[in-house]
């Protein structure tokens, strides 16, 4: 493909994979269940469909059908996916099959369809990031690391979903293309990983990739009803060929509907790599499957309603979803854990944050800090950081709503982003403190409020992912989620 053929597709070109999905008389297909199991395929978990595929209940082939059949439907309604290459999944669900029939080890998401969020590469598909000056989404040349993990554990990659800016503005100069929430789509599913977030949650795939620079999982996650999970900084490598420079606070993500599969996705793509050089001098990544199942009995949560400084960004929803997030906490006492009631006020760290990260990662700056701006900034990180290690010294996680709001609608949020100075801090104000102090932290959905999904977040040390998704696992175990949102 010539340069000029890379660099402006546009989105008709960008879904043409779409029509290729209708064109195959799947658009409409009904539901489609595992022969002789019952079990329909839309809602079901990533893990368990692997293991239908390997028994041969199902093909991988029929699995992305059924599910090209449902982005088809749904896609003009939610505007999910940047590219969609319909036929080039079916010859990786084929090729899966093939494999299965031949004898080989099946991988550990061997036929298991997924997307990435559009700034993770995937050879052949458009990705880029809307933040960039001038964007145009271009045809990816090669895979990133994830998507590389994802292929070698027998996933197949359907497409690259939408991560759009701030409502108008670069990457989504129309709005009425912009991501709609499945559970009203009058509303959006949030900032970012929205694409692949409206995906999950409308059962259009079992898990997508998104990442997480301030809340980029976690919030889209709590507007849709997913487990949306911030990693450990550095343990799923990323490597930045085009922009040649590192965020330090962002990390690659799933987002999914199963606390099990958080923990096989996370298992796939974490690990060292050479190449991204953060990455290889951690130590090897704990095994996030491994005290899954082993429950909550014993644990010590910390409850917060905020950090502190969020008082000042509060609407008339605000104590209303914490309500619903705190009295969701209390539930872990019936699972054996105590929940202790906290407060806390720390420095509101978007400015700090902002600065560190804009000064080393080379990303271009309206100003530089003087050196003392800079120190001030770093003591600041070094102090909440002591104070966070010290409270998860003594606590196995603190809980805090994860999003001061439910989903807003598309022109609320569209409004809101045109004040930077205010919805922006509003949005983030109990997320990106755990990306500037490189906490992990894990969203999970725990109610609704006025019929839209209501998370709660879970903040641990580093390399705590598996007491996390473990006390996830323990909770939606115990309070499962089995709403669905009305697309019909």
């Amino acid at each position: 493909m010539g340069k000029d053929q890379q660099a402006g597709i546009t989105r008709r070109q960008a879904v043409a994979g779409l029509g290729a999905a209708a064109a195959a008389g799947t658009a409409s297909a009904p539901a489609r269940a595992a022969s002789g199991t019952g079990e329909e395929l839309t809602w079901l978990p990533a893990w368990r469909i692997r293991e239908l595929i390997v028994a041969r209940k199902v093909s991988a082939l029929e699995v992305t059908d059924h599910f090209l059949a449902r982005i088809a439907r749904l896609e003009p309604r939610l505007h999910m996916f940047r590219g969609l290459d319909a036929e080039g999944a079916r010859e990786q669900a084929r090729a899966a099959d093939r494999a299965l029939a031949a004898g080989a080890a099946p991988g550990p998401l061997h036929g298991v369809p997924t997307a990435l969020k559009e700034h993770v590469p995937a050879k052949g598909l458009p990705y880029g990031n809307p933040m960039d000056a001038n964007y145009q989404p271009r045809i990816a040349p090669r895979d990133s690391i994830t998507a590389e993990r994802l292929r070698t554990a027998g996933a197949v990659i359907v497409g690259s979903t939408v991560m759009p800016g701030m409502g108008t503005g670069a990457g989504m100069p129309d709005l009425a293309r912009h991501p709609r929430n499945p559970w009203n789509t009058d509303r959006v599913p949030g900032s970012s990983s929205t694409g692949s977030a409206a995906a999950v949650a409308s059962g259009c795939l079992p898990f997508a990739i998104g990442s997480d620079g301030g809340g980029s999982t976690r919030l889209p996650a709590s507007f849709t009803g997913l487990i949306g999970l911030h990693t450990t900084f550095g343990r799923v490598p990323e490597l930045d060929l085009e922009h040649r420079q590192l965020n330090f606070f962002s990390t690659i993500d799933p987002l999914t509907r199963d606390a099990r599969d958080t923990a096989l996705v996370l298992k796939v793509i974490a690990g060292p790599d050479g190449r991204a050089m953060l990455s290889s001098v951690l130590p090897p990544a704990p095994d996030y499957l491994a005290e899954l199942d082993r429950g909550a009995s014993g644990a010590k949560l910390l409850w917060m309603d905020d950090l502190g400084f969020a008082a000042s960004y509060a609407t008339a929803e605000t104590p209303r979803v914490a309500t619903v997030a705190r009295q969701a906490a209390q539930g872990f006492a019936a699972i054996g854990a105590t929940v202790a009631p906290g407060k806390g006020q720390w420095s509101e760290p978007r400015a700090y944050s902002s600065m560190l990260n804009g000064t080393y990662s080379g990303q271009p700056m309206a100003r530089r800090p003087s050196d003392e701006e800079l120190l001030a900034s770093l003591d600041m990180r070094e102090k909440m950081r002591s104070e966070f290690a010290a409270l998860l010294a003594r606590y196995d996680a603190i809980a805090l709503p994860t999003a001061l709001t439910t989903a807003p609608t598309l022109a609320d949020w569209d409004a809101g982003w045109r004040d930077m100075g205010g919805y922006s801090r509003a949005y983030t104000a109990n997320t990106l403190m755990f990306n500037f102090l490189a906490l992990p932290a894990i969203s999970i959905p725990v109610g609704f409020l006025d019929g839209m999904p209501v998370g709660l977040q879970l903040v641990g040390l580093p390399d705590s992912e598996p007491k996390l998704l473990r006390l996830a696992n323990a909770y939606l175990k115990k309070y499962p989620r089995t709403e669905r949102p009305n697309l019909a």
